[in-house]
Order: structure tokens, then sequence, then C-alpha cells
């Protein structure tokens, strides 16, 4: 049965390498580096309430956290 499932998940990981690596070499990424100390670029992103905020809106009025969960909707 282990076997079975370490197929299956190999097998999957095959699949769905060529599509990552294609979207890994999209050109029309942008590549920056940044260093500590450094301020961070302005993006805009939806709040929990679905409207557009944009960092820059809260320069110099409040400190920002932004936690990123990863696959938080797929029940995975």
């Amino acid at each position: 049965m282990k076997r079975v499932l370490i197929l299956g998940l190999l097998l999957a990981a095959v699949i769905a390498a060529p599509p990552l690596a294609r979207q890994a070499q999209n050109p029309h990424v942008a590549k920056m580096s940044l260093k500590v100390g450094d301020a961070a670029p302005d993006f805009t992103l939806l709040s929990d309430q679905w409207k557009t905020v944009k960092l820059s809106d809260y320069r110099g009025k409040k400190n920002v956290f932004l936690a990123v969960y990863v696959l938080a909707f797929t029940g995975g």
C-alpha cells in the first residue's frame, strides 16, 4: 500500500513539474533583490473584505504584517 502511494505521489510530481518549470521561466516576472533595511516595493492585494489595498496606503500610518497561507483554501 505504501509503495502504491509513493508511486502515485511520484507520478503526480512528474506530471506537475513541466508546467511549473515553464512558469518559472516566465519573462514577465520581475526580478529584484532587496537587502535588509530596503523599503518594500509598493504592491496591491485584496483585503479580507475583498477591497483593493495598496502597501502605500499604510506608509507612515501603521505597521504592516503580510501573512501568506499557501494552499489555505484547497483542503490539502
